[in-house]
């Protein structure tokens, strides 16, 4: 097996329990982390009796320096690994194996990124656990552009909740989007596509991630998502979204039926329609009052700036 020096990047913002058990699992793991690096929103929220690794460097910034592309690229700049490994602080691998099978899906040249697989826990409601097994199913694959007419937008997804890149491969193609107000994996993803490397879903690599989010939080969520689209058409003009939601609603709706789990249809209704609704609000954002567009928005802190 070719080995790589592997730096893990990890963006926090008030971490809690969650991000001690991922610092944890990261001490367990079978294959060395060269570097741990933390970069804080909010010296005043981390925990100073929390776990201190000695592969730590933490850094902290204030809350308006936060983007989710800005905030990883610096990450990047202090790393002088082969691979660098996203995770978020509530991204808990299930195992002792996370960076080992990283790095083994990445034995294939061509392949520039890898993304793995996210767990819902056995309490999570129906709905997230069947949300996150379409998303993240148990089979491998690997996206190429040669998959663009199959998969559509899946071709490039990524999800930087756990992902791991090549960092000369990073540079080389200009790394995330520095300002962005959500979406830079899959940003950086269509340029991996379309430069002719492959990403590859590797269900080996495994971490419990889940959201519990409400209807207006999906709404927000779905809103800055359609947003990013909106600002990058150059992408995601002809991959649109939409076909992938239906695919969800109707496996969902299915697999409902088969439990026999009728009042949950109703449930899966509202929070549809919430996406759905923040999502066509998003691709119009341009045309919306800045004052709405804020209250719609998930991530408030981008707009500050924004004119």
């Amino acid at each position: 097996m070719i080995e790589y020096s592997v730096d893990v990047i990890i963006p926090s913002y008030k971490p809690g329990h969650r991000y001690q058990q991922l610092l944890a699992k990261l001490a367990e793991q079978t294959y060395p982390i060269q570097r741990l690096i933390v970069i804080n929103t909010g010296k005043e929220f981390y925990p100073a009796d929390g776990l201190q690794p000695s592969n730590l460097s933490l850094t902290h910034i204030e809350p308006r320096e936060f983007d989710h592309g800005g905030t990883r690229h610096r990450g990047v700049t202090m790393s002088d690994s082969d691979l660098v490994v996203f995770l978020t602080q509530d991204a808990v691998p299930k195992d002792r194996y996370l960076i080992e099978n990283f790095v083994k899906a990445f034995q294939e040249k061509s392949v520039a990124a890898v993304y793995g697989r996210q767990l819902a826990s056995p309490t999570d409601s129906v709905l997230e656990q069947i949300t996150r097994q379409f998303n993240y199913p148990q089979e491998s694959r690997s996206q190429t552009m040669a998959d663009l007419k199959r998969l559509g937008i899946k071709t490039y997804f990524c999800s930087n909740v756990c992902a791991a890149y090549r960092r000369d491969i990073y540079w080389k193609l200009g790394g995330f989007p520095t300002r962005t107000i959500f979406n830079e994996d899959m940003i950086f993803a269509a340029s991996i596509i379309k430069a002719g490397y492959t990403i590859r879903y590797e269900a080996s690599v495994q971490v419990y991630h889940s959201h519990h989010y409400s209807g207006l939080q999906q709404f927000r969520r779905n809103f800055d998502l359609a947003v990013s689209q909106a600002d990058n058409p150059h992408i995601f003009a002809d991959v649109p979204s939409e076909k992938e939601g239906i695919r969800l609603v109707k496996k969902t709706v299915s697999i409902l039926a088969e439990k026999k789990q009728w009042w949950r249809i109703g449930e899966l209704g509202y929070i549809s329609a919430c996406k759905y609704a923040g999502y066509l609000l998003g691709k119009r954002y341009r045309m919306l009052p800045k004052r709405l567009v804020r209250m719609c928005s998930m991530n408030q802190n981008y707009w500050r700036d924004t004119p």
